[in-house]
């Protein structure tokens, strides 16, 4: 007997029992599609919780604080070590920031910042490693800076304990960055760099933080530096040895000489690979720190979660079983007289406990893709109703971008083999029974 034969034998034996045969793929799916929901809330929860923090700059971050040297520390760092940190798989950008070493007294229009100083970033690393934002966009040519969200705090006659103006008015307004400089003869000089405000900085994650800093460039750095001639536009102090502040006649770091980075950060491609970046830098003598391995912890709490809600899916995936095993087991004593003019014209016991097979696996997997398709309708209709609701009764606003049901495409392939394992598991003993029916009480319809 043929494989097309049997296919087609199954195929009009299911049409015979239309309502019953209905009433149990209904089972199935009902139980497929609960298996799916319920482990969708896991992987929902968890990709709204977990993977939006694991995506974030805070946790693909590693914060290198030095390299060994001898007996010390040395905790900064020079061009060579940015570029082996960059040359490492998996890491994505290294970004440094660095104080310009003098108050650049900022102002607006005639009007003194507040800024606790200026920092000197690499804005094209900075993008790779997402610049967090409040508004406006990163700097796209020299002359163009990012400020602190709080840049405007304690400004404009604002008192204690009252909104200050919004940073987001200074957007595309002119910002005039004062820099000194000391000759050696004593003479000192000032010159005025204007620049344009293009970005406003995130706001702090902690309420007790101000961010007051302006931001600028490698051009604008430069620009300060061929003025002071000193590495980080510090100032110089006359040597003097009744000058307590410089009685060595302490000389700064020239242009000349190889540059120093602080605050270094090597940003992976991934917090999977944080740990290892890590490990392969501890090697080579850098102490480093990086908060991803505290996730793990919180990824086994929902892997526990996930595990525990596919048992109980599966539960009512085995309970619809039940009903398999009883079509199956009907379709047996129905087909007596069939399955005896098979065996009587030489049909193996094999073939025709392949057919019975055949037919609960086709039941399951009918079942499993009907419910996979209502798991995905419920799926959306919960993300998008869910917050209504939420909002509607309990005057709580959800997160715009929060998932509360993710139906990963795995999920989707995983319940589909349960039903098709569950439902073959169900048809196996009433297919086995079928191959010990005797063919002529079979034929006299004797069972």
């Amino acid at each position: 007997m043929k494989l097309t034969d049997q296919f087609r034998f199954v195929r009009q034996n299911m049409k015979k029992n239309k309502t019953r045969l209905f009433m149990t793929v209904l089972a199935t799916a009902m139980g497929c599609s609960f298996l799916i929901v319920l482990a969708s809330v896991g992987f929902g929860l968890q990709k709204s919780i977990v993977d939006k923090v694991v995506g974030d700059r805070m946790v693909t971050a590693i914060d290198i604080y030095g390299i060994a040297a001898k007996d010390q520390v040395n905790t900064s760092m020079d061009q060579t070590n940015i570029e082996y940190l960059r040359s490492i798989d998996h890491v994505k950008t290294v970004t440094y920031r660095n104080y310009i070493l003098q108050n650049l007294n900022p102002s607006v229009e005639g009007t003194a910042v507040n800024s606790n100083g200026a920092v000197n970033v690499d804005f094209v690393a900075e993008a790779k490693a997402g610049f967090a934002l409040a508004s406006g966009r990163l700097p796209q040519n020299g002359s163009e800076v990012i400020v602190g969200y709080n840049i405007r705090e304690s400004l404009d006659g604002n008192k204690p304990n009252t909104e200050p103006p919004s940073a987001k008015e200074w957007l595309s307004k002119t910002m005039n960055l004062e820099v000194e400089q000391l000759a050696k003869d004593g003479t000192k000089q000032s010159k005025t760099i204007p620049v344009t405000i293009v970005g406003i900085g995130q706001k702090p994650s902690r309420e007790w933080q101000t961010d007051t800093k302006v931001y600028v460039g490698n051009e604008i750095l430069t620009e300060i530096e061929s003025f002071t001639q000193t590495q980080w536009g510090e100032k110089r102090i006359l040597a003097d040895k009744e000058n307590k502040d410089n009685p060595a006649g302490y000389e700064p770091l020239g242009l000349q000489d190889p540059r120093q980075y602080r605050e270094v950060q090597a940003i992976a491609d991934g917090a999977n690979h944080v740990k290892a970046i890590a490990e392969e830098i501890r090697v080579q003598g850098y102490y480093s720190h990086s908060i991803a391995d505290e996730l793990e912890q919180v990824n086994l709490v929902f892997l526990i979660m996930k595990i525990g809600l596919l048992f109980v899916g599966t539960i009512a995936v085995l309970i619809a079983s039940i009903g398999i095993f009883n079509t199956m087991t009907m379709a047996v004593t129905e087909r007596a007289q069939d399955i005896g003019i098979m065996k009587a014209i030489g049909a193996h016991p094999s073939a025709i406990r392949r057919i019975f097979l055949i037919e609960s696996s086709m039941i399951g997997l009918l079942g499993a893709a009907i419910g996979t398709i209502v798991a995905y309708i419920i799926s959306i209709a919960v993300n998008a109703g869910l917050p209504l609701i939420i909002e509607g009764f309990m005057d709580e606003k959800v997160p715009q971008d929060f998932i509360f049901s993710w139906i990963p495409p795995y999920l989707a392939i995983i319940s589909c083999l349960i039903s098709l394992a569950v439902a073959l598991l169900s048809g196996s003993r009433p297919a086995k029974r079928a191959t010990r029916i005797d063919v002529l009480r079979a034929l006299r319809r004797d069972l």
